[in-house]
């Protein structure tokens, strides 16, 4: 039998590798882990970590506006950037540093140097050019902001990696994407004062979601001052004499702005790791093609979280984990189940969302019965402000099951979490309905709507 210097090398230090090598170092495996830039990964050093604090500091403009109606007399407000950046960083740092601890205390070794591969079970470590065995090697490299290089001028534009820590807030931004970051990234700038510009090439937002919800999303985002542009593309980008930059789109001429931002998809972290050496294979994206257990082609090779580009998101990648290390250590094969994921957009107003949308449950059931509830929220009524709450139920018709829960308004991807354990357990409408509500919430509509709003028959609305 080989010997191997370790018996799990894990390359990637985000949720999923860091997850991955944590436990099995826990069983009391030998176990080695590699990052080239900093422990947390994605989400905790220049994602949903960061991005969720960025949020919070963006709502704050309008908190101070809402306090009038509740008797508040609030004075002068400023804000300063380079505090939130400041705060933002020493926040990610505390949860790298947690990271870190939690790998240090289960016994893995702690490596901080790019790892690449170089043969079947071996690994080279680029800061020393030593070389390393591993039994089993986990892939945890996650993704990148796709740099859309076929852009003349995209170097002058900046991705989500350096929204955070821009030298100074910009007066104006256009923001290329309809996804949910370049949604987000949309609502925090303006709502911190810059004015911000969405262009998209498709017919509108958030093309993977709910219909009523991107409508309504939109609506609200151009309520509070936001420009969307759909069916538009930026076609070049150069500066002024000023430094600004000048975007030059196919519908709407030129729009200059002190910063583009491109938030146009993510691709897989596999450029140069050498997978073809070590005979992995991959898809034409880049990402890593894996069975049912996170195995791919090359034997004792695993791979975890959005390097596969199966579902981006983070608790996805920790899903993955501890999946692959049941499988491998404890005899007790499982593989990631990846239906009825729960997700948030946040964006102001939020949605939160699980299972099918109208248009994909009509595709997929003869009949429907649609629950739907618009309103205006209570805290509204006092702060005056327009924005109205949209929530939806799908339901399967033949046997009542609840296949689509959306929302969209105040703290819906809290809400979306609850959901997504009603849907997960096979929850029916008559489920819904025998729940006692909880008043006044904006969630009790989720059990009050007892008549359908309106059926599909076919994929097309009936009544």
């Amino acid at each position: 039998m080989p010997a191997f210097d370790y018996d799990l090398f894990v390359i990637g230090g985000g949720s999923g590798g860091v997850r991955s090598g944590r436990l099995a170092a826990s069983l009391g495996k030998k176990v080695a882990i590699a990052e080239e830039f900093r422990y947390g990964g994605t989400c905790v050093i220049r994602g949903c970590v960061p991005k969720k604090l960025y949020v919070y500091a963006s709502q704050y403009a309008e908190h101070f506006e809402d306090a009038a109606g509740f008797g508040w007399t609030v004075g002068e407000s400023r804000f300063d950037w380079q505090k939130l950046v400041a705060a933002k960083e020493q926040e990610i740092t505390r949860l790298e540093g947690l990271y870190q601890k939690g790998l240090a205390n289960a016994g893995a070794e702690i490596l901080r140097t790019r790892a690449e591969l170089v043969g079947p079970n071996t690994v080279r470590l680029l800061d020393t050019g030593k070389t390393v065995t591993a039994e089993r090697i986990v892939i945890a490299v996650g993704g990148h902001p796709t740099p859309h290089d076929a852009l003349p001028g995209h170097e002058l534009c900046i991705s989500s990696n350096e929204a955070f820590d821009l030298a100074e807030l910009p007066k104006s931004i256009l923001i290329a994407g309809g996804g949910y970051i370049a949604v987000e990234f949309a609502n925090i700038f303006h709502g911190l004062g810059v004015e911000t510009t969405l262009i998209y090439r498709g017919k509108e937002i958030l093309s993977r979601f709910d219909q009523d919800l991107r409508r309504g999303l939109h609506a609200a985002m151009e309520e509070k001052g936001i420009r969307i542009l759909c069916e538009d593309i930026i076609q070049s980008v150069a500066t002024d004499a000023d430094g600004r930059r000048v975007a030059q789109t196919m519908k709407h001429g030129e729009i200059v702005v002190d910063q583009v931002m491109l938030a146009l998809g993510r691709v897989p972290n596999t450029k140069g790791l050498g997978l073809e050496t070590a005979g992995v294979n991959t898809d034409e994206r880049g990402a890593i093609v894996v069975d049912a257990f996170s195995r791919t082609s090359a034997p004792g090779i695993y791979a975890l979280g959005d390097v596969t580009d199966r579902v981006q998101l983070t608790p996805v990648a920790i899903h993955e984990a501890m999946c692959f290390i049941q499988t491998e250590y404890k005899n007790n094969p499982v593989s990631p189940d990846h239906d009825l994921i729960a997700t948030a957009v946040f964006s102001q107003p939020e949605i939160g969302t699980v299972g099918l949308s109208e248009e994909q449950a009509g595709r997929q059931f003869e009949d429907l019965e649609v629950y739907r509830a618009e309103f205006r929220p209570m805290k509204a009524t006092l702060s005056g402000r327009k924005e109205k709450t949209i929530m939806k139920l799908i339901v399967n018709a033949a046997d009542r099951k609840v296949l689509g829960a959306h929302i969209l308004g105040h703290d819906a991807g809290e809400m979306a979490q609850l959901l997504g354990i009603s849907l997960k357990a096979g929850c029916t409408k008559d489920d819904f309905d025998r729940t006692m509500a909880v008043h006044p919430t904006a969630s009790e509509e989720l059990v009050t709507m007892y008549a359908p709003s309106y059926r599909v028959h076919k994929g097309e609305r009936v009544s």
